[in-house]
């Protein structure tokens, strides 16, 4: 591993005040709760990631990863490629090998209090979760949660898992000091489907119990439909069903995304497709092969049938930021560039549950826009994306696409005719 040179007695320069000794890997932690599972608990040098916007605008945003490696075990998980950094495999090592920065609450309040900190908005849980089963020894989401509070910066989770009722009264105390953005990753509403997939996730039914805790408690929480898996997820009863259960549980707005597929992603998606739904290899091969995300025309199509779906269940589209992929932020205006604040506060908000606001609106990727300007940040117009073509080439290539799967489970059902 790149830290297997260092030791508990190595000594460095750049530690934290009393730690020059101790830093870089502490030791590596095996425990019967956690079978299977190995925790190389490590002194983290910095806690706050600056990521770049993913559409080349310019903006960015800030991170931070308490844990790398996630025992959710999602077999689609983007952040797969980023353990082969460490020298592990994106496969079984990211699901059973986990980084613990042990310190990361102790080096983020150090980094915010830098005179050069501006409070920019903080997202947790855009890379690996940081309530992933780990959080339950470690606990080091309380920590972190107080000094973004403690700082008056900004911050949002994304998750899924139901551990974050454990840190609610935290949550709504920081909530009274800064803006606070919570939401609940909830993919797939097929229980069997779910543990094939997310094999380590707490169930659908928990987490959508958890977004109704957050909402009693007086947060917001949206949900993530990420990722609608094509020709398995994608059916109208599912979609249907996803977001009617949101609905009911109290979800603030609903994001959605089709899958995507990092190179580093492919074998091992691909590896499970072989493994339970061998009919779609070849369908899959024809979207992702040179592609990582899912061609325009599946994406206008998922579109055009997800807009009435959340129209029938009065919820409205959320806002994702293009820097870190998670929620916009209740403070937008940090992602701003000068001169464009004042077009920010006018700026539409996205519709309230119940609201009624079904009006037209351009889709790009997940992210609603008007005029190039979306609840605080810019995100570039895409005309293809609104010249959306009357039938769909995947609807002209199967007439029966959109009543597959309806009434039945999806695992093991028959396949169409190949799309692509």
């Amino acid at each position: 591993m790149r830290w297997s040179g260092q030791s508990i007695g190595a000594e460095r320069g750049d530690a934290l005040p009393g730690l020059e000794s101790n830093s870089g890997l502490v030791r590596s932690v095996t425990t019967p709760e956690f079978a299977g599972v190995t925790f190389h608990e490590v002194l983290a040098k910095s806690a706050l990631n600056r990521v770049p916007a993913a559409d080349r605008s310019g903006t960015y945003g800030w991170t931070i990863n308490p844990y790398r490696g996630c025992s959710h075990a999602c077999v689609y998980c983007f952040a797969r490629p980023t353990h082969t950094y460490l020298e592990f495999d994106g496969g079984a090592d990211f699901d059973q090998q986990i980084v613990v920065k042990t310190n990361v609450a102790d080096v983020l309040r150090r980094e915010l209090r830098k005179p050069s900190w501006d409070r920019h908005p903080v997202a947790l849980g855009t890379n690996t979760d940081p309530y992933q089963r780990a959080e339950g020894r470690y606990r080091l989401m309380p920590g972190v949660i107080r000094a973004l509070a403690d700082s008056g910066t900004p911050f949002s989770i994304l998750t899924k898992g139901t551990l974050l009722r454990r840190d609610l009264p935290t949550l709504v105390d920081a909530a009274r000091s800064v803006p606070v953005d919570l939401a609940m990753s909830i993919a797939v509403y097929d229980d069997e489907l779910q543990q094939q997939v997310e094999p380590g996730t707490p169930t659908t039914a928990a987490r959508l119990a958890t977004v109704r805790a957050i909402r009693d408690a007086g947060l917001e929480c949206s949900v993530f439909l990420m990722p609608v898996l094509p020709f398995i997820t994608d059916t109208r009863a599912h979609l249907d069903e996803a977001i009617g259960r949101a609905a009911e549980a109290g979800a603030s707005s609903v994001m959605y995304s089709a899958l995507h597929l990092r190179p580093g992603v492919k074998p091992w998606w691909a590896a499970w497709l072989q493994r339970t739904r061998p009919d779609l290899v070849a369908r899959y091969r024809s979207m992702y092969l040179d592609n990582t995300y899912a061609p325009a025309d599946y994406r206008r199509w998922l579109a055009d049938r997800v807009r009435p779906i959340l129209a029938a269940h009065g919820l409205g589209l959320g806002r994702v930021d293009p820097a870190t992929g998670s929620m916009g932020f209740s403070d937008r205006q940090a992602h701003l560039v000068p001169g464009e604040r004042a077009a920010a506060a006018t700026a539409p908000r996205a519709p309230r549950p119940g609201s009624g606001d079904t009006g037209p609106r351009a889709l790009v990727g997940s992210v609603i826009t008007n005029a190039g300007i979306t609840n605080g940040y810019r995100v570039p117009v895409s005309l293809d994306e609104q010249s959306r073509p009357t039938s769909s080439p995947l609807k002209r290539a199967d007439p029966d696409f959109d009543r597959r799967g309806a009434g039945t489970t999806v695992i093991g059902g028959p396949s169409g005719p190949t799309l692509f």
